[in-house]
């Protein structure tokens, strides 16, 4: 479980849904369907894409070191480091 993903998820969510919704809008097409599906296009790829942008962060850290977290859990508890 990456934490920092579940917080970018709260920003890109709105940034992708906004984007496409212009983006139908933009294109011409003013129908309800159009919009409803842009929208859960939107919603579906904004998981995935946090998780990118948070791979890409913790990358490009230079004092990230990924091997100072024991996996033990599956679930890590709220008080160890992150992921």
């Amino acid at each position: 479980m990456d934490r920092l993903s579940v917080f970018l998820t709260f920003m890109t969510g709105p940034v992708l849904v906004g984007g496409l919704v212009i983006t139908v809008l933009s294109l011409g097409y003013f129908t309800w369907p159009a919009i409803i599906g842009a929208v859960v296009i939107g919603f579906v790829l904004s998981w995935p894409v946090a998780y990118l942008i948070s791979r890409m962060i913790k990358r490009d850290d230079p004092d990230w070191d990924e091997t100072r977290v024991e996996r033990t859990d599956s679930v890590p508890r709220p008080s160890e480091r992150e992921v």
